[in-house]
């Protein structure tokens, strides 16, 4: 029988933002409604822009990308003509007008054929001007923009990329070539804007040491300021999720970063890129055992070092869990919808766990609180635990109410309960997420 122990009177800091994705809503689109309820009830807190071209609904070929907005790159950079920003305007507002914020990846979409926007910029300098004044459209108002004030400015995707021959689907040049490129980029937007929040560089994998070493010392020599530092994994276990950050982090600190934020900002569960072993992995993304991952790895990174996770993906395609073609709900959904509870709550509590392969967090306001957790353990196919939950620090007269999501319930409320002093036990299924609300008895 395992053991969870929640000290509501010990409060660790704010319940991070885990639970932001890449992409946002579709609006309005040509033949569909969209789902801009699904992310206001699920309270996603950040749209990253990346492969947003991928989709039409978006706005297709004609949104985010550098080159996509400034498509004639020998023109003028201070002439607002040469910009089009219209279905990227569209899609911006999208995401504002559902409470979510607008994570900004500067460069291109994934390229895994015709490699254009990943082509290495002939001129650094006019490519980050051109980015300058992305960013004054859409926060200074610079060619009938906007002033959203949006904060994070991510320089590239995944340089350090690489196929299984290979090729690069996302930088056609060198590591120097991009630490070059990079310095110049990085330089240019802190000096025009101080105040945001400038950095990258998404890296695919922290593993390959040679080339993460020769970003991180080159930029560091150059003296690169960055505000945030952005990185990737897709795996299949809990535990080699968390142990990437701390690879991550190993970078980050050797090289004089370790005051910057920390971003996972491209994740899934992958058991593996090709042939049978892709199709398991995406069809795991859509069902309940990939909603168990993703809750996973909401509650054990949480006690990391790291500020924030981005899932890949929130776009309609193989690779999101939240919604099919048709846009309906799928049941990975419900895990961010579960974990906004907590975030709703505002403070996380102190929560130590002792058995293998369940994960936990709970959170407080006060006056109310809930705890989430999963059982979640890639090599079995069932099972079960009962787990006695330890509670400290709480007074008065609760409710208990149990919230599921697995095979047969999308978050459903099973049952209510009345507190009876200071214990809680559950039994958990394997791959079930719950969600435990302890409310003020009226």
């Amino acid at each position: 029988m395992g053991n969870i122990k929640i000290d509501l009177s010990s409060k660790t800091g704010k319940v991070k933002p885990m639970h932001a994705t890449n992409n946002g809503p579709v609006g309005l689109s040509v033949r569909q409604k969209g789902n801009k309820q699904a992310f206001i009830d699920a309270g996603i807190p950040y749209a990253r822009l990346h492969d947003s071209a991928f989709y039409s609904s978006y706005g297709g070929e004609y949104i985010v990308d550098v080159h996509r907005i400034f498509r004639n790159f020998d023109a003028d950079v201070n002439d607002p003509s040469n910009y089009d920003f219209e279905w990227t305007d569209k899609y911006i507002a999208c995401i504002y007008g559902v409470g979510m914020k607008v994570f900004y990846r500067l460069g291109a979409s994934i390229e895994h054929q015709k490699k254009v926007g990943t082509q290495v910029p002939k001129d650094y300098q006019k490519w980050a001007e051109i980015c300058e004044h992305i960013i004054r459209h859409y926060n200074e108002g610079w060619a009938d923009g906007f002033n959203y004030n949006i904060e994070y400015w991510e320089i590239w995707n995944e340089y350090d990329c690489r196929n299984a021959d290979g090729s690069n689907p996302c930088w056609q040049g060198t590591v120097q070539q991009f630490v070059d490129f990079f310095t110049v980029v990085a330089n240019h937007l802190n000096n025009c804007f101080p105040e945001l929040k400038i950095g990258g560089p998404a890296l695919c994998d922290m593993w390959q040491t040679e080339s993460t070493d020769e970003f991180f010392s080159g930029i560091a020599k150059n003296n690169v300021k960055l505000d945030f530092v952005s990185y990737h994994r897709y795996c299949c276990t809990v535990e080699d999720f968390c142990a990437s950050i701390d690879e991550a982090n190993r970078f980050i600190y050797k090289y004089g970063y370790g005051d910057c934020e920390k971003i996972l900002n491209e994740w899934n569960y992958i058991r593996g890129w090709l042939d049978d072993e892709w199709v398991y992995s995406l069809k795991t993304e859509n069902n309940y055992k990939g909603a168990s991952f993703i809750a996973g790895c909401f509650l054990a990174s949480h006690y990391k070092d790291v500020d924030m996770l981005m899932y890949y993906e929130g776009r309609p395609c193989g690779m999101c869990g939240l919604f099919d073609s048709f846009l309906k709900v799928q049941k990975p959904y419900y895990t961010f919808k579960a974990f906004n509870e907590l975030y709703k709550l505002g403070t996380a509590v102190k929560t130590e766990v002792n058995e293998d392969f369940i994960y936990a967090l709970g959170a407080t306001n006060g006056d109310e609180h809930a705890i989430m957790l999963t059982y979640f353990d890639d090599s079995i196919e069932k099972g079960s635990k009962t787990i006695n939950i330890d509670l400290n620090g709480i007074e008065g007269n609760y409710n208990v109410e149990y919230y599921v999501l697995n095979q047969k319930h999308d978050l459903d409320l099973v049952k209510t309960k009345k507190l009876r002093g200071n214990k809680i036990k559950v039994k958990v299924g394997l791959y079930d997420v719950q969600c435990i609300k302890i409310v003020k008895n009226h």
